[in-house]
């Protein structure tokens, strides 16, 4: 197992080395506008059962900027009656998860407060919370709102419009918090909101997922507005049948990722791709991943990552945080922009 970080060391140097042979000048974005950088998103970041509770502490250790992935669903004691939101990748929990604002916001506070008191909003969001609703019970979307105007003061938000095709300025937060594409869940954070009040949570685009290997246009035609602002995608978008049935990186490929990345940015979105990783067989079950998102090498997943920065995806999804992480880090060494000129 020592030689896997001494080969993540070896690959880093390589990536700074190819990186700074190609880097062009580019112009500065602010960090919290679509395709102004490449980030690491730490998919599923929550534990399963009694299984895997450091996950949170290995996304953080790759440091920020990042996203976070926190999966949710609506518990109800039956001893009791008392009903709350725990984090859970399945649909019915059994009361021992943890909650989210014991595991991701009392966890980030240390960082959330001492951005703020220092500041320097140049890199905000730190944090991009992404939300996946296991479950949409109407009092699990407000306890969920009701959690998130605890923690408005950390979260960015943008004024609530009477019609969602009026987008309004982002008031920059060190938390970003992003959510599905569902419409429950727009009537509760959106529709609810009254015009005028702050956004606090925002949706994705919805996806035509009839044909995924449609043109970028036909699977999402919509521009953001103001609530929709991301493009959330299964890499079966870019590779017929996803990570486990993706052959080759090709050319052809590689076309079809940028005019994916290029289509969200021109409608003003973000755009995410879900889950890329590259593990062995014997380490998927020790660590809780899923065969389907594992295109099965060291080598296979390296290529799309590379491929995926360079393209200027904003949020790259893997399990892998460490070595991904690792990666975007010596990649903005060189590149400080988030971009170089092979995109």
């Amino acid at each position: 197992m020592r030689a896997r970080p001494i080969a993540l060391l070896v690959w880093c140097w390589v990536v700074i080395v190819t990186a700074s042979q190609v880097l062009a000048q580019q112009p500065t974005l602010d960090a919290a506008q679509p395709g102004s950088r490449v980030l690491m998103d730490a998919h599923n970041c929550y534990p399963y059962g009694e299984w895997w509770y450091d996950r949170i502490d290995r996304a953080l250790s790759a440091g920020t900027p990042l996203a976070i992935e926190q999966d949710l669903t609506w518990y109800r004691d039956p001893h009791t009656g008392k009903s709350w939101p725990v984090l859970s990748h399945d649909r019915h929990a059994n009361g021992h998860e943890p909650t989210i604002q014991q595991y991701f916001f009392e966890r980030v506070r240390p960082i959330i407060e001492k951005a703020l008191r220092d500041g320097n909003g140049s890199e905000w969001p730190l944090i991009t919370l992404n939300l996946d609703f296991k479950s949409e019970e109407p009092a699990l979307l407000r306890a969920v709102w009701g959690l998130l105007t605890q923690y408005k003061d950390w979260i960015t938000a943008a004024p609530r419009t009477a019609h969602r095709s009026t987008v309004e300025p982002l008031d920059v937060k060190p938390i970003l918090v992003l959510t599905g594409e569902s419409d429950a869940q727009q009537a509760a954070f959106y529709d609810a909101v009254p015009v005028g009040g702050k956004l606090l949570v925002f949706g994705a685009v919805h996806t035509n997922t009839r044909d995924l290997m449609a043109a970028p246009e036909v699977i999402e035609p919509a521009p953001a507005d103001n609530y929709r602002r991301w493009w959330n995608n299964s890499w079966s978008v870019v590779e017929a049948g996803g990570p486990a049935q993706a052959g080759d990186w090709t050319n052809a490929k590689n076309l079809r990722l940028q005019q994916l990345v290029a289509h969200a940015h021109q409608n003003h979105l973000w755009i995410r791709f879900y889950t890329l990783d590259g593990a062995a067989s014997a380490e998927l079950s020790s660590h809780g991943w899923f065969r389907s998102y594992n295109f099965g090498s060291r080598l296979a997943v390296q290529t799309r990552w590379m491929a995926a920065a360079r393209a200027g995806v904003d949020y790259i999804a893997s399990d892998e945080y460490e070595d991904l992480g690792a990666y975007l880090k010596a990649r903005a060494l060189v590149s400080p922009a988030g971009k170089d000129s092979g995109r």
